[in-house]
């Protein structure tokens, strides 16, 4: 693509010079710096941010955030693997032009001079994740699926352990009550708890709130998606991020309030 300006990759030294890291929120929004707090631990255990700048467009135009697998912030095993917490291209007008494949090429060279056994992502055909035909475009194949919209799939340098979904079903059957279980890794995610938080409407129906502080604990996670999960009585009631008009809808629709 003739238009391309540059590829950046972004780490602990640079981040701070690109807003971009923090997609889509504006930087004086409280959930803005959340993403900032948690980007700074996460460079510390190999999180990397690769940015593509369109000419004649100030913003980046793609997105790839990923980490090596031990510290993948979804409910899977991937030790060994380079795993993709998000991908996008930005604007529409300039999707299907080769940008995201050209993260995903740079991705896998990082990965290759890094030993890894390949690169792992999970997608889903639902909001807030990218969809797997870049994916299966640039020869990653289907190794999982949780019958709930999310896949797993996976781009093997060697014959490694195929990475696998871990048993979020027996953790989601472990949760009573109203619960919500999120983390910082998306700030959409903590832009809601912020909105919830300050509206003080978990406390009539007593929803717990509780923050995954650690990718361990997050790959342990009662949803595949892991960041974001709504639950009662063991019965998801989102597992990803949703306005918060949405969500006072849920809580209508679930008699709470």
């Amino acid at each position: 693509m003739s238009k391309i300006a540059n590829l950046v990759r972004v780490n602990a030294e640079n981040f701070l010079q690109y807003p971009e890291v923090v997609c889509f929120i504006n930087p004086k929004h409280p959930a803005f710096q959340h993403k900032i707090e948690w980007l700074k631990n996460r460079f510390a255990e190999g999180l990397r941010i690769n940015l593509i700048y369109v000419e004649g467009q100030k913003r980046a135009a793609g997105y790839l955030e990923y980490v090596p697998g031990e510290f993948a912030w979804r409910a899977v095993s991937a030790k060994g693997y380079m795993f993709i917490h998000c991908l996008y291209v930005y604007p529409n007008n300039i999707k299907g032009k080769g940008l995201g494949s050209m993260l995903l090429e740079d991705c896998m060279r990082d990965a290759r001079n890094n030993g890894k056994h390949g690169l792992a992502v999970v997608t889903s055909n639902k909001a807030f994740m990218a969809m797997s035909s870049v994916f299966l475009k640039n020869g990653f194949t289907l190794v999982d699926n949780d019958l709930q919209g999310n896949e797993l799939l996976v781009k093997r340098f060697d014959n490694a352990p195929i990475p696998f979904f871990n048993d979020w079903k027996a953790k989601l059957a472990e949760i009573a009550g109203l619960q919500i279980l999120y983390s910082r890794q998306c700030p959409w995610v903590a832009r809601l708890i912020d909105e919830i938080m300050e509206s003080g409407i978990a406390e009539k129906p007593g929803i717990k709130i509780s923050e995954l502080q650690t990718a361990g604990e997050a790959q342990q996670a009662p949803s595949v998606y892991a960041v974001f999960n709504f639950i009662r009585d063991g019965r998801i009631l989102s597992d990803r991020y949703i306005s918060f008009t949405r969500f006072n809808n849920i809580l209508k629709k679930e008699r709470l309030i």
